[in-house]
């Protein structure tokens, strides 16, 4: 994205975390996306993705230093990433940001930003 913002700032660890917990709690009940999440490895990817955005953001870089590059592709691709699922985890991620009363403009930069990674990650 050209015009980034400083979401980190905008938000806070607080809210970023909430959105996170937001997505995953929806994900085991989801019937395209529940299957690809392994039940006891709920936690550590919610706290993979929770660090991932902080990162991004331009939160504290522990993503890194822990992960190192995030390899987005090659983590995602034991994983079948079609156009269903890429549109179910946009759906589960837009409605847990709009559960946390984000400003429309951050919602429209967040929705952007997860749109074009969600395209990106599709294998199938």
């Amino acid at each position: 994205m050209s015009d980034e913002l400083p979401i980190f700032d905008l938000l806070g660890a607080a809210k970023l975390t909430a959105i996170v917990a937001g997505f995953y709690a929806r994900v085991p009940a989801d019937d395209i996306l529940g299957p690809m999440y392994p039940k006891a490895d709920i936690a550590g990817a919610e706290e993979r993705l929770r660090g991932f955005l902080i990162y991004r953001f331009g939160g504290p870089q522990d993503y890194i230093r822990d992960r190192g590059h995030p390899r987005m592709r090659m983590r995602h691709s034991p994983f079948v990433v079609d156009q269903p699922a890429r549109d179910r985890w946009m759906k589960l991620m837009m409605a847990s940001i709009d559960e946390q009363d984000v400003a429309p403009e951050h919602r429209a930069y967040l929705e952007q930003f997860f749109g074009g990674i969600a395209t990106f990650l599709k294998n199938r």
